[in-house]
């Protein structure tokens, strides 16, 4: 599974401000199968190890507010780390810098405050 097919997918999503992880969970699950690609919710990686979303080899972490940035590169570390998993994707609602990789594994951020623009047709 390519990565930017993913991140075309997740552009697309125009979430209102204020969702809980919840409702971010649904909505992105919802692009995710209108773009056509199968996920896995709540892929279980490794023992106590479980990512929010799998497509295919790209893991999809989604965060509430802005997440602490060292507790969430740990976690997208152990993730990385995992074979099943060749690309992570973190949507946030509010942007936080990540490394171009992590754990030698491309690592890309969709801040959903981004995407609260207006979206014309």
């Amino acid at each position: 599974m390519e990565a930017q097919a993913v991140l075309a997918a997740l552009a697309a999503l125009r979430l209102p401000p204020g969702v809980g992880e919840d409702e971010m969970h649904r909505h992105i699950a919802q692009g995710l199968a209108r773009a056509g690609l199968p996920c896995v919710h709540e892929a279980k990686l490794a023992p106590r190890c479980r990512i929010d979303f799998l497509v295919g080899d790209v893991g999809v972490e989604v965060k509430c507010g802005k997440p602490g940035r060292a507790a969430l590169l740990s976690q997208l570390a152990r993730y990385a780390a995992c074979p099943q998993v060749m690309a992570l994707v973190l949507v946030v609602q509010r942007s936080v810098r990540l490394p171009p990789q992590v754990g030698g594994k491309p690592c890309h951020t969709v801040g959903m405050n981004r995407l609260w623009g207006i979206a014309l047709p």
